[in-house]
């Protein structure tokens, strides 16, 4: 970039150079007041993967107290700390620690397991909780590109669940052919519920949070409803519970029938690549980054902002909607009121903590998926509650939305850039001299 011609439409796309002003304009939005918390937003998602990193491991730390502090033997030691201090703090390792040994064995390895496979199936467990919290993160992610805050993840993964359900367990096809329809059916029922919060922002300028979580709340009482329902709900039961999917149409576990790791996995993969080219080497990702950057320079530019938003909106659906795929045809098999669990939320957490970049949400899904794994192992080995990891995850949206906090307390120093007026003031004297 030259100071003669100014920033580039790229380096404004990469966030790398201020947009230049657009004269007789006031950078206000249909919602007015939306410009400052789209600045707030895009510092949160898209700030410096050191911040993090050192967030997860300064959760971790504060985690590993909160299990010393609840400890009975630490409670126990305590009582004469005084005299025995060397006590205490030895009671207070072996909680954390071991706690987050059982966490490890019941999330990536086993050492206790009878064969190797086994032994690596904590693992597989990771990574199969992993995959729709991948699938819903990138969606969330895509939108925060464009500067959208996508909040219903939660109701386009129950979206994307019934119609892939629906075409599972009531449609009739042959191998393969049945897949492909259900993992098409996922998609579109997650794009249509991201395309109402899309159009009604770009149209109306109505917000897309408060869209989305009253999606959210319409489509948990919408699939409710259908599963008591002559066409949903599985005849001869009495319970809000669908018929199982046709073996036609669930995904096939990759590693063999001992493993839940299926398909889904390999979709969540070729998702996280897909995404990234997308973003990186499209003109369609161009122009979501150039609206996300600054809509009204990307307006000027000849970019359709409000096409952008719908497109996004769709897209971050889609995505979302491929998560209640792996979810009723990969783990569950049928659809139930609570297919999507708590994935759409914990997907808001897995794209801060990913940056937004289509890889760091796929590790940080990777990440999430061994708390979820490793939890329950930690609590019946060692008796923590598993409530700690939800502690720890919630510690980790905290840290990240404030990455000043992190750096003091790791004493990283920020780089202080000279004032406008001293460079200025610089420039005078030296052309005096």
């Amino acid at each position: 970039m030259s100071a003669a011609n100014g920033p580039n439409a790229e380096d404004i796309a990469e966030g790398t150079a201020a947009p230049p002003p657009i004269p007789g304009t006031v950078e206000t939005t249909p919602g007015g007041g939306d410009d400052r918390g789209r600045g707030i937003l895009k510092s949160i998602a898209t700030g410096s993967s050191l911040v993090a990193i050192l967030a997860v491991v300064l959760s971790i730390t504060l985690g590993g107290i909160l299990i010393a502090l609840t400890d009975e033997d630490v409670a126990a030691a305590s009582s004469y700390f005084f005299s025995r201090p060397g006590d205490t703090l030895g009671a207070a390792w072996a909680a954390a620690s071991g706690a987050y040994a059982a966490l490890f064995q019941g999330a990536v390895f086993n050492p206790r397991a009878d064969s190797l496979a086994l032994m690596f199936r904590p693992l597989t467990e990771t990574l199969t909780v992993a995959t729709p919290l991948i699938l819903a993160g990138l969606g969330v992610a895509v939108a925060f590109r464009a500067g959208l805050f996508n909040i219903g993840a939660q109701g386009q993964i129950i979206l994307g669940a019934m119609f892939a359900g629906w075409i599972g367990f009531s449609w009739h096809l042959p191998f393969g052919l049945h897949l492909v329809f259900v993992v098409l059916a996922g998609f579109v029922g997650g794009a249509l519920w991201g395309f109402i919060p899309g159009i009604l922002k770009a149209r109306t300028g109505a917000h897309e949070v408060i869209v989305t979580i009253m999606l959210n709340y319409i489509a948990i009482y919408l699939v409710g409803f259908l599963l008591t329902t002559p066409s949903f709900q599985n005849p001869g039961s009495s319970n809000p519970i669908s018929p199982r999917l046709d073996a036609t149409a669930v995904f096939p576990q990759i590693l063999g029938p001992q493993f839940r790791l299926h398909l889904g996995f390999l979709i969540a993969i070729a998702a996280t690549y897909g995404v990234w080219w997308l973003l990186n080497r499209s003109t369609v990702g161009f122009e979501l980054r150039a609206v996300g950057a600054n809509p009204f320079a990307a307006r000027t530019a000849g970019i359709s902002v409000t096409k952008g938003y719908v497109v996004v909106m769709m897209l971050a659906g889609g995505l979302a909607g491929l998560a209640g795929v792996a979810q009723v045809a990969g783990t569950e098999r049928v659809l139930t009121s609570g297919i999507a669990a708590s994935f759409g939320f914990d997907a808001i957490t897995v794209a801060l903590l990913g940056r937004s970049h289509p890889w760091g949400v796929f590790f940080a899904g990777v990440l999430f998926g061994a708390f979820r794994a490793g939890g329950v192992q930690m609590q019946t080995l060692t008796g923590t509650p598993i409530d700690i990891v939800l502690v720890v995850q919630s510690l980790i949206v905290l840290f990240i939305a404030a990455p000043p906090l992190v750096k003091a307390i790791f004493g990283i120093e920020r780089k202080k850039k000279p004032r406008k007026a001293s460079r200025a003031k610089a420039t005078v004297s030296g052309g005096a001299a």
